[in-house]
C-alpha cells in the first residue's frame, strides 16, 4: 500500500493555528442560513456545520473521530451553541441525509461507477508516462476534483491506482518482452548470470560510474559504449515507452543487485534491463564528450606549459641571437668611434672619411668572420626560428605531441558518437568527416579542398602552408595540424552548443526542448503584460532604450551629490570605502542573556525533533511507491540522513549506534530507498515550516536570496573530480542558494571549472518551497551578460557582488547620447536592433523555461561561452548588456544596494562555514557517481537546515522568556542574531 503522507490525499491537521481556523472554517453568512434552514435541532446543525467545512477543506467526509477538536469548537461558537452540544449521530440514517444534502449544497457527486471509471481512465493514460503510485493517486485527486466528485477512501483509491498501474505496466513489460528474439533474452540473460574472476557480472559493469577523464579512461568508456550498443536494438525495443517511463525503470534496475534483479519476472526483469542499457547509452555518450571536452582542454594547457618551459630552456639561444645581431651592427655602423663632437669635427678636418672607414668588401669579410665564429648560417638561422617560436603567444604549433599518443582514442570517440550542428554552418562537421576518411593515411601532406572557415587565422596560417610540388608552389594541408585543429573546435562547439551529440541528453540539441513558436505566441501578450513588457519588438527595444536612458540621466544628475564614487579622466570609477558600522551596544548583553537560555542539544536529536515535526522522512521509501518493508523506517531514514550528511559513512555511524544499524542496512537505505527528489520534497518541508516563524523575517526578506559555490574534496578517482583554480586543488563546487532569511532553499553539484553563475536561475524551477525569491544576489560568476538577460526576461533582479566591476563596459544608448558628470564611464553602444531581430527567439526560449521544457542552465551552459555562430547568443549578449549597464549604474549611484549585496552574499559564505562544521565527518565524499555526490550536498543541506529550524524555534521561546521578564530587547539587535548557533551543540560520542 501506498503511504498516504507520500501523496496530496487531504487531511486535516492534527493542530490547526488560530490564523488557519479563521481562514478556513470559519463560515460565510450563506453557509450558516443554508444550515439554519436544512437543520433544527442543535446537535444537527453542528453536524451539518461540521460536514460543510470538512468537505470543503478536504472533499470528502471524514469520520467525526477525525474532526479536530478545534475546528468543533471554532464551528460551535460560530453557531453560538452551548458547550453541552456535542457531536455524534443516534440514527444512521440522519447522517447519511445530511451528508445528501451538503453534496447538493456544493454541487458535488458521490464517488459511484462513473467515477471510478474516470479514474481508470486518467491513470491509465498518466501511468504510461510517469510510474510512481503516489503520482498517479495525486492525478487521479486532481481528476477528481476538476469532474466534482467526492473522493473516495484513500484505500479505495490505492487500490484502484495500484490495479490500473500493475495492469499498465504488465502490458508493458509483456510488450518488450514479445519484440525479444530467444537469442536477445539469452543475452540479457547473460548479463545477469556471467561472472569475471573478480565475481564481477556484465550487469555491474552498466551501472559503474564513470572516472578520470584519463587516455585509460578514454579507452575504457569508447569500448563501453561500442559494447553497450551490441546490448540490443533498445530504440525499438523500448519504442512505444516515453521517455520519463524509461528513466524510471532505469532507476528500478540500478537499484537492485544482479541477484535481486534476476528474482523478478521475466517480462519486467527484462524491460527493466533494457531500460537501464538504454539510459546507460545516453549517459556514456554525455560522459564521452565530457572526456573529449577534458582531454582537449588538458591538451591546450599541455601544450601552453610546454611553451613556457621552452622559453626558460632557449633564453640562452635568444640571447646569442640578439648579440650576434648587436655585432652586425656594429660591423656596418659608420660612425666614428669618438666621444665629442670636437672629436669628430678634428678627425674629419684630419684626412678624408674614405681613409676612416672600411671598404664594403673589408665589412663583408668582417661578418663572414664574425658569423662563421657564431656557429655559422645555419646555426643561426635555426636559432632564429627557434627565439621566432617560443618568444610568442602562439602555443598551436606545440599541440601535436601532446595529441599524438591520445589521436586513436580521439578517433574512435568520433566514430562512435554522432555529432551534428544546430547551426546552418557545416564546415566544423564536413571537416571532421574529412579526417576520419584521411585517419589511416600517414603521409604529411593532404590536398586542399575543405572550407576551414570555423578556425581562426592563426590555425589556417599553421593548417594551410604553400610548397613547392614537381617545380611548381602549392598550397597543402598540414595533416597533423589539421586533425589537431577540428578537434580543438569540436571541443569548443560542444560546449557552446554549436555541436551536438545525437542520443546524448546533456549534449542534446537544445532547440528540442523548445516549445514550438505556435505554442508561444498565444502566452506572449499575457506573459509581458505580467512582467511589465511591452508586448512587440519594436515597443520592447524602445520600452528597454527608454530605460537605460533614463537611469544613465537619473545617475548623471545626482553625480554631484554621491560623495562615495569619483571618476577619473581616463573613465575609472572608485568607490570609497563606507565608515565601519559600530555595533549596538545593547546586543552583546542580549547575545549573552540569550546563551543562557538556548538548551544544549545533541545533533541526532535535532534531526528526529524536527522529522517529528515536519515529518520529512515520509518521501522516502521504495522506488516501487509501496511502503517500506524496513523495520521502523522513520528512524532507519533519520539514522541514513545523519550518516551522510554529516559525512559519517555507513561504517563509522554503525560504530557510533553500538550495533544497532549495520553499515549495509545504513547504504541500503541509502541506494533504495531515498532519491534526490525525496531531498528536494524533505528541504521543502522544513523550509515551509521554518517561513511560517515571524524570527527570520526580522533577519531578511523573503523574496531574496544569494547563490555562492563552495568546494569541498573528491575521489581522485572520479570524472567529476577537477581542479579548481581559486583554492588551488582538485574536487567538485557545492552551489547553494541561500535565503535572505539564512535557510537553505537549493543545492547543486557542480564540476570545477564550470561557470557557476549558469546554474543560479535554476532556482525559478526547483525550489518549490513557500519562500519564492525574485531578488538573487551572487559573487563574480553570475555577472555574465547572458546571465543578466536571462535573469531580466525571467522576471529577476540579479544583483551580483562583482570583483573586476572597473573592467566592465558602460554601454551608451545611443552615439549621440551625451553625459556631463558620468560620460567617461561609456565606451561602447548598444545594437538595439540584433535584439528587435531576435526578439521572438529570446521569448521562445523563456516561455519554453516557464513551461518546464527546460531548465536555465540547460540554455546558460550554452549561451556563456562565446561563439560567432550562434545568433541566439549574440541577442542575448546584447540584451544582457543593456541590463548589466543599467545594474552598474545603480550599484555606483546607491550606497544601500552595495550594502544589500554586500550583507546577503556574506550570508552564503556564513552558510558554507556552517556546514562545514556539520560535516565533522571528513572534508572528501568518497563516491564517484555524480547522483551521489549530488545526494550528500543535499543530505548537508537537510542537517543544516533542522539546526537552524531547531535554533528558530529555541531563539523565539528565549527571547519570548527574556520579554516576559522585563529584558530590554532591541529590534536592530534581533536582527543582528542569526539561525547559525553551534555552541551549545553536541556531535561527538555514541548515539544512543
Amino acid at each position: 500500500m501506498t503511504s498516504i503522507e507520500r501523496t496530496a490525499y487531504p487531511r486535516f491537521k492534527r493542530l490547526p493555528s488560530t490564523h488557519e481556523l479563521e481562514a478556513i472554517y470559519t463560515p460565510s453568512v450563506a453557509e450558516l442560513d443554508f444550515v439554519n434552514v436544512t437543520a433544527h435541532d442543535p446537535t444537527h446543525r453542528l453536524h451539518m456545520l461540521i460536514w460543510l467545512k470538512s468537505f470543503q477543506r478536504l472533499g470528502y467526509f471524514p469520520a467525526l473521530g477525525d474532526v479536530p477538536a478545534a475546528v468543533v469548537v471554532h464551528l460551535r461558537t460560530n453557531l453560538t451553541l452551548p458547550v453541552t452540544v456535542q457531536p455524534g449521530y443516534d440514527q444512521p440514517r440522519m447522517l447519511y441525509r445530511h451528508q445528501q444534502a451538503v453534496r447538493a449544497y456544493l454541487g458535488v457527486l458521490p464517488f459511484d461507477d462513473p467515477a471510478r471509471q474516470a479514474v481508470v481512465a486518467i491513470v491509465a493514460r498518466a501511468a504510461t508516462v510517469l510510474d510512481n503510485p503516489a503520482d498517479l493517486i495525486n492525478v487521479a485527486l486532481e481528476e477528481l476534483v476538476r469532474l466534482r466528485y467526492e473522493l473516495p477512501a484513500f484505500s479505495t483509491l490505492d487500490r484502484l491506482v495500484g490495479h490500473e498501474r500493475t495492469r499498465v505496466n504488465t502490458e508493458i513489460q509483456a510488450a518488450v518482452l514479445a519484440r525479444l528474439t530467444v537469442e536477445e533474452i539469452a543475452a540479457l540473460q547473460t548479463l545477469l548470470d556471467e561472472k569475471s574472476s573478480a565475481g564481477r557480472t556484465p550487469f555491474q559493469r552498466i551501472k559503474e560510474p564513470p572516472e578520470r577523464a584519463t587516455l585509460t579512461h578514454l579507452r575504457e568508456w569508447q569500448a563501453k559504449l561500442t559494447w553497450l550498443l551490441t546490448l540490443g536494438d533498445t530504440d525499438r525495443l523500448l519504442a512505444a515507452l516515453p521517455p520519463a517511463k524509461v528513466a524510471h525503470f532505469a532507476a528500478e534496475a540500478t537499484a537492485l543487485d544482479a541477484s535481486d534483479l534476476g528474482d523478478v519476472e521475466p517480462a519486467k526483469r527484462y524491460t527493466l534491463l533494457l531500460c537501464l542499457i538504454h539510459r546507460a547509452r545516453i549517459g556514456v555518450r554525455d560522459e564521452l564528450a565530457t572526456m573529449l571536452i577534458k582531454r582537449m582542454s588538458s591538451i591546450q594547457r599541455a601544450a601552453q606549459d610546454e611553451l613556457v618551459r621552452l622559453r626558460e630552456k632557449h633564453l640562452d639561444t635568444t640571447l646569442k641571437v640578439v648579440s650576434t645581431l648587436e655585432a652586425v651592427l656594429d660591423t656596418f655602423d659608420d660612425t666614428p668611434a669618438t666621444d665629442t663632437d670636437d672629436a669628430v669635427d678634428a678627425a674629419a678636418d684630419a684626412a678624408p672619411t674614405e681613409a676612416i672607414l672600411p671598404t664594403d668588401a673589408e665589412r663583408v669579410q668582417q661578418l663572414r668572420d664574425l658569423l662563421a665564429a657564431r656557429g655559422g648560417l645555419a646555426v643561426l638561422r635555426q636559432d632564429c626560428a627557434t627565439v621566432t617560436s617560443y618568444n610568442s603567444q602562439n602555443h598551436l604549433p606545440l599541440l601535436w605531441p601532446c595529441f599524438q599518443s591520445h589521436r586513436a582514442v580521439l578517433f574512435a570517440i568520433l566514430r562512435t558518437l554522432t555529432l551534428s550542428s544546430t547551426t546552418q554552418d557545416q564546415a566544423l562537421c564536413k571537416a571532421a568527416e574529412f579526417i576520419l576518411a584521411q585517419q589511416h593515411k600517414r603521409g604529411a601532406w593532404l590536398p586542399t579542398g575543405i572550407d576551414l572557415s570555423f578556425a581562426s587565422d592563426a590555425w589556417q596560417r599553421l593548417v594551410l602552408v604553400r610548397r613547392r610540388v614537381r617545380n611548381r608552389r602549392k598550397v597543402q594541408i598540414v595533416r597533423r595540424q589539421l586533425e589537431v585543429c577540428v578537434f580543438t573546435y569540436l571541443a569548443h562547439e560542444l560546449k557552446t552548443g554549436d555541436l551536438c551529440v545525437a542520443g546524448a541528453e546533456q549534449y542534446a540539441d537544445y532547440r528540442t526542448h523548445l516549445l514550438p513558436w505556435s505554442e508561444c505566441a498565444s502566452q506572449v501578450a499575457a506573459y509581458c503584460q505580467e512582467l511589465g513588457f511591452p508586448a512587440t519588438p519594436g515597443a520592447f527595444v524602445a520600452h528597454l532604450k527608454a530605460w537605460l536612458t533614463q537611469t544613465a540621466a537619473d545617475v548623471d544628475a545626482a553625480f554631484p551629490d554621491n560623495k562615495q564614487v569619483e571618476i577619473n579622466a581616463k573613465g575609472v570609477p572608485t568607490i570609497k570605502r563606507p565608515p565601519p558600522r559600530i555595533p549596538s551596544p545593547t546586543l552583546r548583553p542580549l547575545i549573552e542573556a540569550l546563551q543562557t537560555r538556548v538548551p544544549q542539544r545533541n545533533l541526532l536529536d535535532i534531526v528526529h525533533t524536527v522529522e517529528h515535526w515536519t515529518h520529512w522522512s515520509r518521501h522516502f521509501g521504495p522506488l516501487s511507491g509501496a511502503d517500506p518493508k524496513i523495520d521502523n523506517p522513520r528512524a532507519r531514514y533519520i539514522v541514513t540522513a545523519f550518516t551522510y550528511g554529516c559525512n559519517l559513512g555507513p561504517a563509522q555511524m554503525a560504530r557510533h549506534l553500538r550495533g544497532r544499524v549495520s553499515p549495509h542496512q545504513l547504504w541500503h537505505a541509502n541506494h533504495r530507498h531515498i532519491t534526490v527528489t525525496g531531498l528536494d520534497a524533505a528541504l521543502r518541508d522544513i523550509i515551509n515550516r521554518y517561513s511560517r516563524f515571524a524570527l527570520p523575517r526580522l533577519w531578511g526578506k523573503a523574496k531574496v536570496a544569494a547563490a555562492d559555490g563552495t568546494q569541498f574534496a573528491l575521489n581522485e578517482a572520479s570524472l567529476a573530480s577537477e581542479y579548481h583554480i581559486r583554492p588551488g586543488s582538485s574536487g567538485g563546487v557545492a552551489y547553494h542558494h541561500i535565503s535572505d532569511m539564512y535557510i537553505a532553499l537549493f543545492s547543486h553539484f557542480l564540476v570545477c571549472g564550470v561557470w557557476e553563475g549558469v546554474y543560479i536561475l535554476d532556482i525559478l524551477k526547483q525550489n518549490t518551497s513557500e519562500i519564492q525569491p525574485d531578488t538573487l544576489h551572487a559573487d563574480t560568476q553570475g555577472q555574465s551578460v547572458p546571465i543578466f538577460s536571462m535573469a531580466h526576461l525571467l522576471g529577476i533582479d540579479l544583483m551580483p557582488r562583482i570583483r573586476n566591476w572597473k573592467d566592465l563596459i558602460f554601454y551608451r544608448p545611443s552615439k549621440d547620447t551625451l553625459y556631463q558628470h558620468i560620460d567617461p564611464l561609456f565606451s561602447d553602444v548598444i545594437d538595439w536592433a540584433l535584439i528587435e531581430t531576435h526578439w521572438q527567439d529570446l521569448l521562445q526560449v523563456v516561455l519554453s523555461i516557464k513551461a518546464g521544457k527546460v531548465l536555465p542552465s540547460t540554455l546558460l551552459r550554452k549561451l556563456t561561452t562565446y561563439s560567432r555562430k550562434n545568433r541566439l547568443y549574440q541577442a542575448f549578449r546584447e540584451l544582457g548588456r543593456v541590463v548589466r549597464t543599467v545594474f552598474l549604474l545603480k550599484y555606483l549611484a546607491r550606497l544601500e544596494l552595495r550594502d544589500q549585496i554586500h550583507a546577503a552574499t556574506n550570508k552564503v559564505e556564513v552558510y558554507n562555514e556552517f556546514t562545514q562544521w556539520l560535516g565533522f565527518g571528513g572534508e572528501e565524499i568518497p563516491d564517484k557517481n555524480p547522483v551521489e555526490i549530488e545526494k550528500r550536498i543535499k543530505y548537508r543541506d537537510l542537517i543544516a537546515n533542522t539546526v537552524i529550524l531547531q535554533n528558530t524555534v529555541d531563539l523565539s521561546y528565549a527571547l519570548r522568556e527574556l520579554a516576559a521578564e522585563g529584558h530590554p530587547i532591541k529590534r536592530e539587535d534581533v536582527a543582528a542574531l542569526s539561525p547559525y548557533w553551534t555552541q551549545h551543540i553536541k556531535r561527538f560520542g555514541d548515539y544512543v
